[in-house]
């Protein structure tokens, strides 16, 4: 089978929007492919933080991951795996200043930190972490990797590095990735359809995958619909949201059947609603369940989740035995 790398940042919770446009896909993909899915928390070190909150926010993503039914030996946590950070400097020596310095989102995340405090901090690794992410993806020979457009020019920068590194080295050894573009839905904030659903916005604009059934249905029934100003017919942001969440949790024949209602002009918003926060609260209860199943045995999911680590690190040694072979640099002994 082909090897799929895919990875997140634990960053604290985990909202719909994050299920529906990616987890959800690694669920399906991990029955189709050789799956390789990393909780990155090196890349989390890019942005300030708190040492004790990282940790914790590591294995809270770990266990959400799980609770979401991505399969156990298909995990990793990064830094569990250090050969992704020596293979980052060596394929930085072939990566230029100016690509670097083209990326957008180094530029994107500066002016953000900046936003906040005009003296703020940006540090070194925001602005080589694409290598990292290169690193992430070519030290397990991924095939393909699942992106968004907005993801699109990191991957090419991956590309760039693998095919340098093979023409350096006079040797075809890593094959660049490929994207793998899947449907996945976009989820908007149901405070302001104008925009994506996250956790930066505040708590009013991200539905917790975890939270609470009353918290759920409120925020639902609070969800903005019509401002007003959409053209007869159509549907307004808000509304339009709204149904594709519901079409996002499966809900087919309910779909339909309040679309047939719009189309009659007959759609009563309160019924909409309705239906979409029966879905989510079906959808985050049945993940409360698993998630409270595995903190009940905290202590053995760790350590599993460390032992699968270690059996994806021997992949990650093996590769780093051949780039240094391919590179010049000494082996290692043992």
């Amino acid at each position: 089978m082909k090897n799929i790398l895919s990875c997140v940042q634990p960053t604290g919770d985990l909202h719909i929007g994050n299920y529906f446009g990616a987890v959800q896909n690694w669920t399906r993909l991990q029955e189709a492919y050789n799956c390789f899915f990393g909780v990155v928390d090196y890349h989390s070190m890019t942005m300030p933080y708190k040492p004790e909150q990282l940790r914790e926010n590591t294995w809270k993503m770990v266990f959400y991951l799980l609770a979401c039914g991505v399969k156990p030996e298909t995990m990793f946590v990064q830094s569990l795996v250090p050969e992704h950070v020596e293979l980052s400097w060596i394929l930085g020596c072939v990566t230029s200043y100016g690509e670097l310095n083209r990326m957008t989102q180094f530029k994107d995340k500066a002016d953000q930190l900046k936003e906040s405090d005009k003296e703020a901090f940006v540090s070194t690794g925001l602005f080589v972490y694409p290598v990292l992410q290169a690193a992430d993806i070519l030290i397990y020979h991924a095939h393909y990797v699942p992106v968004g457009k907005d993801q699109e020019q990191h991957l090419e920068l991956s590309r760039t590095i693998a095919q340098r590194f093979n023409f350096q080295f006079g040797k075809e050894y890593f094959t660049p990735p490929e994207p793998l573009f899947t449907e996945t839905p976009k989820i908007l904030s149901l405070a302001d359809p104008s925009k994506k659903m996250s956790k930066s916005l505040g708590e009013k604009h991200y539905v917790n995958l975890f939270g609470e059934e009353e918290r759920v249905r409120k925020q639902v029934k609070s969800a903005v619909t019509d401002t007003g100003d959409t053209p007869a017919g159509q549907l307004s942001p808000g509304v339009a949201n709204l149904f594709e969440i519901l079409r996002a949790c499966g809900q087919v024949d309910a779909y339909n059947a309040l679309m047939t209602d719009h189309h009659a002009g007959a759609l009563r918003y309160s019924d909409l609603k309705e239906c979409v926060a029966d879905a989510l609260a079906a959808l985050t209860t049945a993940f409360r369940e698993r998630l409270h199943t595995l903190n009940a045995d905290k202590r053995a999911v760790k350590a599993q989740v460390q032992d699968n680590s270690a059996a994806i690190r021997k992949r990650a040694q093996q590769t780093l035995r051949e780039v240094r072979e391919i590179t010049g640099l000494l082996p290692m002994k043992g």
